[in-house]
C-alpha cells in the first residue's frame, strides 16, 4: 500500500470515527436500541449487588456493585442501558459487570468489564476505549512527609518541570526514532531495562511484567506511529496526574508491610496512558469494526459496541495493535518514574521504589474458574482494575500471601487508597473498580466551578499544592467532580472483591 492509499484509508476512518460519536445508532435494521430512553429495573442480589435482569436481546443479565448512597447517581446517568446493552454481543460469559464506580462511556460504560469466549466470542474496541491501557502505578519513596513539608512547593514545581503536562506535551531526551518506537511497543518493559530505564524489579511489579504477548507493532498506523513518537514519558491531558501523597491511614498491617508501605511514607502515584498513539490505534480500527460487525452478521444495539470475532482477521488485528498501545503505556508510566526518581535522589538522596503498575483500559486473554472449571476468557476492563486474591499465580512472588496490590486513585483533594485482591474477585473476573467515578462531566465542572480559582481554593482549604498544564483542565478535574473514593471502596471492600490497605491523601499535584 503506497503513502497516499494510507493516507486515504486514515482519513476515511476519521471520518467515520467522528460519524460513530455523533450517531450512536444503530448498525444494521436489527439493531434497534431497546434500551435507549427506558429506565433499566435492578433487582437486589445482596448488600453490594444489583442485577439487571436479562431481557430482549440481551444474552445474559448484568450485574452492578453499588448501594444507596450510590444508586441515585446511577439513576441520572446512562451507563445502565449500557450495561445492558454489552450484555448483548455475542460469546459473552457470565454476566455483563459494572464497579461501583460506573458512569457512561463510549459503547461499554466506564467501570465496565465482560468476559468473551475466544472461540465464539468477539473483541469490541469500546470495550477498551480510546485510551488504550490508561492506567497508573504507585511508588513509595523512603522520605516521610514532615521531612519534605517545607520543600513541598518546590518538588511540585521540579515534577512539573520533569514530567510534561498537557495536551501534545512532549520530551525528545530519549532520541527514539521510528525503529526504536517499534521494538519499544513489541518488547515492553524489557526495552526499557535494556536502556537503563527499569530494573528487573520495575518488570516484576507491573502488570502482565509490562508486556503483552499479543502485541504487533506492524498493525499501527504510520499517523499512530508520528503521534506517539515524541510523547514517552509524558502525562498528557484529562484526568491524568502525578501525585505526591502521604500514607495516612493503615487498615492491613500485613498487607501494608508486604507492600512495604507505612504511616507518614511519602509515595507518588503516576497515572497515564498511551497518549496519541492508543488513540490513534482505537480511532484506526472503529471504521473496520463497524464493517467486521456487518460482515460477521453481528447486530449491534449501539454502533459504539462495534466488534470482530475474537479469531477473525480483524479481530486479531486489532488485538495486535492493542497490545502494542499497551506496551507502549507501560514504557511511558516507566520513563515518567525514571525522571520522578533523578529528581528525588538529586533532592533527596533517596530512591523511588515501585509498588505496583496495573492497567485501567484493556483486554486480555486470562484464565478464570467459570462454572467449575477453568476457562481461557477475553476479558475486557473499561475503567476497572484487576484485582487477584492471595495465591494466584500471577501475583508477583512478594505479594502473593497478601494478594495483589489494586490501587485507586481518588481526587485531587481528598484521598486514595491501596486495597489487595480479594476471594469473591473470582466474581468479577478478578476485578475491582479503578477510581472514584465521576459524578460531573468535564463540560459541567466547567459551568459550575469555572469562576474561581480551585487551585487557591486546594491550598486554603486542604494544603494541597496543585500545578496544571492549563487552568481549564484543573477546573475540569475538581475533586466536586468525582464521587467521594471511599463510598466506591467501601462497596468494592463490602463486596469482596478487594481489601482496604492503606489510604493515602494528596500533598501535591501536577495534572495535565
Amino acid at each position: 500500500m503506497s503513502r497516499k492509499q494510507r493516507k486515504r484509508k486514515e482519513q476515511r476512518a476519521k471520518r467515520a470515527a467522528r460519524k460513530t460519536q455523533r450517531d450512536p445508532g444503530p448498525a444494521v435494521e436489527l439493531a434497534a436500541a431497546p434500551y435507549a430512553g427506558r429506565k433499566v429495573p435492578l433487582e437486589r442480589l445482596d448488600a453490594t449487588r444489583f442485577r439487571v435482569p436479562q431481557t430482549g436481546a440481551m444474552r445474559t443479565h448484568g450485574v452492578v456493585y453499588a448501594d444507596e448512597r450510590t444508586l441515585p447517581d446511577l439513576a441520572e446517568d446512562r451507563c445502565l442501558e449500557q450495561v445492558a446493552n454489552v450484555a448483548t454481543l455475542p460469546g459473552i460469559v457470565g454476566p455483563s459487570l459494572a464497579m461501583p464506580d460506573i458512569h457512561w462511556g463510549y459503547g461499554f460504560p466506564i467501570g465496565g468489564v465482560a468476559a468473551f469466549d475466544p472461540d465464539e466470542g468477539v473483541v469490541s474496541p469500546g470495550g477498551v476505549g480510546y485510551d488504550i491501557n490508561c492506567g497508573v502505578r504507585l511508588l513509595a519513596a523512603e522520605v516521610t512527609a514532615s521531612e519534605l513539608k517545607r520543600e513541598l512547593p518546590e518538588l511540585v514545581d521540579a515534577l512539573f518541570a520533569a514530567v510534561p503536562a498537557g495536551v501534545g506535551s512532549a520530551r525528545r531526551e530519549l532520541g527514539l526514532d521510528p525503529a526504536g518506537l517499534q521494538a519499544l511497543m513489541r518488547d515492553g518493559l524489557g526495552w526499557a531495562v535494556g536502556r537503563g530505564l527499569a530494573d528487573e524489579e520495575d518488570a516484576e511489579r507491573v502488570e502482565e511484567g509490562g508486556r503483552l504477548q499479543t502485541a504487533d507493532p506492524a498493525q499501527v498506523s504510520e499517523r499512530a506511529l508520528a503521534r506517539g513518537l515524541n510523547q514517552v514519558g509524558t502525562l498528557g491531558s484529562g484526568n491524568h496526574f502525578a501525585e505526591v501523597g502521604v500514607v495516612d491511614e493503615v487498615y492491613d498491617e500485613v498487607a501494608a508491610a508486604a507492600y512495604g508501605l507505612r504511616l507518614g511514607q511519602v509515595t507518588l502515584m503516576i497515572h497515564s496512558g498511551s497518549r496519541g498513539l492508543g488513540h490513534q490505534v482505537c480511532t484506526d480500527f472503529l471504521a473496520d469494526m463497524l464493517r467486521a460487525s456487518e460482515r460477521y452478521g453481528i447486530p449491534l444495539v449501539d454502533r459504539q459496541l462495534c466488534c470482530a470475532p475474537v479469531r477473525s482477521e480483524p479481530g486479531q488485528r486489532y488485538l495486535g495493535a492493542m497490545g502494542a498501545a499497551a506496551n507502549y503505556a507501560f514504557v511511558n508510566r516507566q520513563v515518567m518514574t525514571h525522571w520522578a526518581r533523578q529528581l528525588f535522589a538529586e533532592r533527596y538522596g533517596c530512591g523511588l521504589r515501585t509498588v505496583y503498575d496495573v492497567c485501567h483500559n484493556i483486554a486480555k486473554f486470562e484464565t478464570h474458574a467459570f462454572e467449575g472449571s477453568e476457562r481461557e476468557l477475553l476479558v475486557h476492563r473499561k475503567g476497572a482494575t484487576r484485582a487477584l486474591p492471595a495465591g494466584h499465580p500471577l501475583v508477583p512472588a512478594a505479594y502473593r500471601e497478601v494478594g495483589q496490590p489494586v490501587i485507586i486513585p481518588g481526587d485531587m483533594g481528598r484521598y486514595s487508597f491501596v486495597l489487595r485482591g480479594a476471594a469473591n474477585s473470582g466474581r468479577s473476573f478478578g476485578s475491582a473498580c479503578h477510581g472514584a467515578g465521576r459524578l460531573l462531566s468535564r463540560a459541567a465542572a466547567k459551568r459550575r466551578y469555572g469562576g474561581e480559582n480551585v487551585a487557591a481554593r486546594l491550598r486554603k482549604e486542604r494544603g494541597v499544592i496543585v500545578r496544571g498544564a492549563s487552568r481549564a483542565t484543573v477546573v475540569e478535574e475538581v475533586p466536586e467532580a468525582y464521587k467521594d473514593a471511599a463510598e466506591v471502596v467501601g462497596i468494592v471492600h463490602d463486596g469482596g472483591l478487594a481489601e482496604r490497605v492503606v489510604r493515602i491523601r494528596p500533598l501535591g499535584v501536577v495534572k495535565g
